[in-house]
Parts: C-alpha cells; sequence; structure tokens
C-alpha cells in the first residue's frame, strides 16, 4: 500500500490507514468489484457537490458520526436518516457521513440511509463519503451506495496515487475533497488540479486545532479555489472568523451531533455572509 506522503510515523492518521487498508482487504474478499460496478450503473447522476456549496452564505457541510478519535464516543444515540432530516431542515447544503468503523463507528450502510433520505428531502444536497481513500475500490463504494464526494488526505498519500485515486473520483462523476493541513500540502492539491480543498485545523501529532490554520492557508490559495474549513468550529463567531478568512464553506460535525436542537444549530451557522479572496 503506497501512501504517507511525508507524515510522521505514529499519528493517529497513521493507525487508521493501517486499519483501513486491513479492513479493505476483507471487504474486496466479501464483495467483488463486479458487484460494486453493477450496484454503480443502478445509481442516479451524482449531484454537483462542489457547485451546491457556492452560495451568497457560508455553505454548512454538516457532519454525522458517533464517534471521534480525539473525543472517543459522543454521548448521543443516533439515528444517520433523522439526523441527515434535520441538518437539511436548518439549511445544510451537503452532508457529510463517516463511514470508518473502527474509529468513527460509522458504516456504509449509515451513507446509504443518508443519502436515501437527502435524496427524498432535498435532492441538490451532496453527501460526501468521510473515510479514509486509498484504494479506488473505496471509490466505488462511495459511488454504488450515493456518494456524490469523497475524501482525499494529501498527508496521507503519496503524490502517484492521490493523482490516480483524483482521477478516478473524476472519472466516476463524483468531486474529490482534497484535505490539506499546510503550505507543502496546499501547493500539491494546487498542482493536482483539485478545485474543492478542504483546510483541516487539527494538528495531525498533537490532535490540538487552531482555526489560524484556515485564515494563513485561504491566504495563500488561488482565489477560484473552493474552500473549506474543517474541525473546531462551533460558534457563530467561529464562522464570522473563517467567513473573514475567505472559505466558501465549513465542516462541523461535534458541536452539531451533540445539540439538542440540530436544526436549529445548522440554521445558526448557516447565516454568515461569504466573504470573497483576492488572488494570494
Amino acid at each position: 500500500m503506497r501512501h504517507m506522503g511525508g507524515v510522521a510515523s505514529g499519528t493517529v492518521l497513521d493507525r487508521i490507514i493501517k486499519r483501513t487498508a486491513e479492513d479493505l482487504r476483507e471487504r474486496k474478499r466479501q464483495t467483488p468489484r463486479s458487484e460494486l460496478l453493477e450496484r454503480i450503473a443502478r445509481q442516479p447522476a451524482p449531484v454537483d457537490f462542489e457547485r451546491n456549496l457556492r452560495r451568497d452564505r457560508l455553505a454548512v457541510i454538516a457532519e454525522i458520526k458517533r464517534a471521534s478519535p480525539s473525543k472517543g464516543r459522543f454521548p448521543v444515540e443516533i439515528d444517520p436518516a433523522t439526523v441527515a432530516q434535520d441538518y437539511i431542515g436548518g439549511g445544510a447544503a451537503a452532508i457529510s457521513c463517516l463511514t470508518d468503523g473502527p474509529f468513527f463507528e460509522g458504516s456504509l450502510a449509515d451513507l446509504e440511509a443518508v443519502v436515501k433520505r437527502a435524496r427524498a428531502t432535498d435532492p441538490a444536497v451532496g453527501v460526501l463519503r468521510k473515510d479514509f481513500t486509498v484504494d479506488t475500490y473505496q471509490i466505488d463504494e462511495a459511488r454504488a451506495w450515493g456518494a456524490s464526494c469523497i475524501l482525499l488526505i494529501v498527508a496521507a498519500l503519496e503524490d502517484g496515487l492521490l493523482r490516480e485515486l483524483f482521477g478516478y473520483a473524476r472519472h466516476l462523476g463524483i468531486d474529490s475533497l482534497v484535505e490539506v493541513h499546510d503550505e507543502m500540502e496546499l501547493d500539491r492539491a494546487v498542482a493536482l488540479g483539485a478545485t474543492l480543498v478542504g483546510i483541516n485545523n487539527r494538528n495531525l501529532k498533537t490532535l490540538d486545532v487552531d482555526l489560524a490554520a484556515t485564515e494563513t492557508l485561504a491566504s495563500l490559495a488561488p482565489s477560484d479555489m473552493t474552500l473549506v474549513s474543517e474541525s473546531g468550529i462551533s460558534s457563530v463567531k467561529d464562522v464570522e472568523r473563517m467567513a473573514d478568512a475567505g472559505v466558501d464553506a465549513i465542516l462541523v460535525g461535534e458541536s452539531l451531533i451533540v445539540s439538542s436542537n440540530r436544526a436549529e444549530a445548522v440554521r445558526a451557522l448557516a447565516g454568515v455572509p461569504r466573504r470573497y479572496r483576492a488572488d494570494a
């Protein structure tokens, strides 16, 4: 398995990628690729995920997850379809659904339920399959279960594999949210030709979160790149700060999933006007 483009050994990401590769081998044995391709053939055309993030107000990608490596299991029980409906009712532009099992307690069944409810509630809302993509098989899975976007983490992929995965997703007609953590990774995303880029505010080594990561990298990104700020956003003040940095969207998980009124929580974050940044 080719991966880990420059990330120090021993990080949480290292452990997740190793486990992902192990689980992937088992899934390939259980479900041949031919079955995925048959399922893909029955899927409707994917939603234009990136285009729906371009709004007058900062777009909210609302995330569905049960746990995280930094916080453990959240103190709530969730039904993914119900949560998706709440998020859409609150004005979410898109849904992110964790499908990693060992670290986030997600599944492809969750993705299927979210996609089905999104299509019934608002067909314009795209669904991101949030997982640790290291193989084109996972992109087939995402498309087969109805996702319109996948996550590609630059830190986890060397350039050749990153290009392969990015190109294959495009071949299947789905978008890639290309995630970066620092300036070197942003340069790699630009060289890749990525137009939808996520800036993760979480330090991979310490798991600490600092919104200044978005402020720094957004100032260096091309003005025509659709930017998503990820991690550590929980208040309107945080959203306003990210809007001032010039991003187009925010991805919010924990603060929404633990909210007693998820629709209202999304609505509160979705009202901040988008700013526009100049070319770096």
